[in-house]
């Protein structure tokens, strides 16, 4: 009945520049971003900067300097690729980098207290391991840092003061919509029902909001004008839709040995998903038994495996798997459609365009 493998959406394979392959450019913005996230993760107070960096994978508990998880690196790739889009070095992009990662690590610190999550990048949550207080505390600062690492770009030259302060604001807004699409998330989970278009526009915010940041903060740190800077925001926004779709088909069918996540996560919380929102929609005697499941107060959050699973299987028996990866693949094929309005090399495109791949067929 339970399926772990095959959660990410299929599509066509895009050519990969040999110059720089998706590893190279997600370990480019690594490379050239990490140096000054730890030095803003720095001027943190004590012990706050000590629970950043256990939270960030560069040490364990007991302090000792470690080769973690820190993730994917997406973010950070794309804000150096969109300061290429509109000719200015990779280097330009790096304080956007920064600045999204910052603002990204404070919604995952406050998520996972807030989703009560014990595990990511297979180990415990900082919340775990430093209390409560710690992880909001830590969560509040990184976001902070967000709006401080750009200010600081238009003062020492790496950009224009005019320029950053265009920056700031496009990591404000992303941030007051990550937070809104937040807040919708918490309140599905107290709702029988949840409509397909509903979970898009909470997922647009809670992901796409950032990833939208992300795809365009270099070119803006550049100077690009807002015609380049609202593309390259659309491209995105609609890649952040595809990896939240292909998120959501991890966070039921994903292997949590891969992922790093909980096993069942998202059902054991009742998520309203993208999978479970089109399941329910779909109105077959499958979607009528999950509404019915989904209502029922009884047991909630101490479901055993094998109900999860069986759970499982109703929402890919009422065709919520199959649609949310048809999503994935819409999405993917909007967010390329955006680039079409930005002239940039071609070597820069295929980039864009192979970053787009990754998000969309990965399983984790």
């Amino acid at each position: 009945m339970e399926h772990r493998t095959g959660a990410a959406a299929s599509v066509q394979e895009a050519p990969v520049p040999d110059a720089l392959s998706v590893p190279e450019l997600l370990a480019r913005g690594r490379t050239l971003c990490t140096p000054p996230l730890r030095a803003a993760v720095a001027r943190l107070a004590a012990p706050m900067d000590t629970v950043a960096a256990y939270h960030f994978g560069w040490i364990d508990r007991d302090g000792t300097p470690t080769a973690g998880d820190g993730g994917k690196a997406v973010r950070p790739a794309l804000a150096l690729l969109s300061a290429e889009a509109v000719g200015a070095p990779a280097s330009v992009g790096v304080p956007g980098g920064v600045s999204v990662e910052l603002v990204h690590n404070f919604s995952l610190l406050h998520d996972d207290l807030m989703d009560g999550d014990e595990t990511r990048r297979h180990r415990a949550t900082a919340w775990t391991v430093f209390g409560p207080a710690q992880a909001i505390l830590v969560g509040d600062g990184l976001a902070a840092l967000g709006t401080e690492v750009l200010l600081d770009a238009g003062l020492t030259g790496g950009a224009s003061a005019v320029d950053a302060a265009r920056a700031v604001r496009l990591i404000t807004t992303a941030t007051r919509k990550l937070i809104d699409g937040q807040a919708q998330d918490l309140s599905f989970e107290h709702r029988d029902l949840v409509t397909v278009e509903e979970c898009l526009e909470m997922e647009g915010g809670k992901t796409g909001a950032l990833l939208a940041a992300a795809a365009a903060i270099g070119a803006v740190l550049a100077g690009a004008d807002d015609r380049t800077s609202d593309a390259l925001q659309r491209y995105g926004h609609h890649l952040g839709l595809a990896f939240q779709a292909v998120d959501d088909l991890l966070g039921i069918w994903g292997a949590t040995e891969v992922t790093g996540k909980p096993h069942w996560g998202d059902l054991r919380q009742r998520k309203k998903s993208l999978p479970v929102a089109a399941a329910l929609a779909e109105g077959g005697p499958a979607s009528r038994r999950l509404a019915a499941e989904l209502a029922d107060p009884a047991g909630r959050g101490e479901e055993s495996e094998q109900q999860l699973a069986a759970r499982a299987a109703l929402i890919e028996q009422a065709g919520g798997r199959s649609w949310t990866q048809d999503e994935a693949r819409r999405q993917h094929k909007t967010a390329l459609a955006a680039l079409d309005e930005v002239p940039m090399a071609d070597e820069v495109r295929q980039r864009f365009v192979a970053l787009a791949e990754f998000v969309v067929v990965r399983e984790r």
